[in-house]
């Protein structure tokens, strides 16, 4: 899967839909950006929650396991090499959804936060949804329910302090395009994604859950 992320590196890096949009606004503020403030970013990415960070003053550790995403630490969320209770904050954005092991690696950003833990992942809406994810992209695993992330963290020592959701639009060429879905699978795609595309055919649309957690004093 890293040689896979590190070829899409670039087109990430320029995504729209990840750069900007007020779910990246919501993960920096519950992170609780300051001076000082000891962060590791989980599947960095495009490195857009590292950078509105560090621009606020924290000092951020980024990790990915793509070499091509030039995170700080190359390395799988399954298995973070960092000493239990290392940051103050673990964040992790839009990534769950493409991890292996999802109990392993939340169990993981769990033990090298001394704090608090956010999370934003793609809420699972269908199985038809959840076909043209791994059609389109077949390192996507799965997206999860409220129930399940609810679950998830707190058989990980998380205490969920807020939860958030946030409705996203994908232009759908782009987000073909960024993994590079063509042809029949392309327009399987389109199919699977009837329920929750525009009019107009040009974008769809999904729910992103945004979690703030922190680890339990009991």
């Amino acid at each position: 899967m890293s040689d896979v992320w590190s070829a899409r590196a670039d087109a990430y890096r320029a995504s729209a839909t990840h750069a900007r949009d007020a779910d990246l606004d919501i993960v920096v503020e519950m992170c609780g950006p300051r001076e000082g403030l000891k962060v590791l970013d989980v599947a960095t990415g495009g490195g857009h929650v590292a950078r509105r960070l560090r621009e606020q003053g924290a000092e951020v550790v980024t990790l990915d396991p793509a070499p091509g995403m030039n995170a700080d630490v190359v390395g799988p969320a399954e298995d973070i090499p960092f000493a239990d209770g290392s940051f103050d904050v673990v964040v992790t954005r839009i990534a769950p959804h493409h991890f292996s092991e999802i109990g392993t690696a939340i169990g993981e950003i769990a033990r090298v936060s001394n704090g608090v833990v956010v999370v934003e992942d793609t809420l699972y809406t269908s199985e038809e949804v959840e076909a043209a994810e791994r059609l389109r992209d077949p390192t996507h695993v799965r997206n999860l329910s409220e129930e399940e992330w609810r679950e998830l963290l707190e058989s990980a020592g998380l205490e969920i302090e807020r939860t958030e959701f946030f409705d996203k639009t994908h232009p759908l060429d782009d987000w073909l395009a960024r993994t590079g879905c063509a042809g029949a699978d392309a327009e399987r795609v389109r199919e699977l994604l009837a329920d929750v595309t525009s009019d107009d055919g040009a974008s769809w649309h999904d729910t992103k859950i945004i979690l703030e957690a922190r680890k339990s004093q009991t």
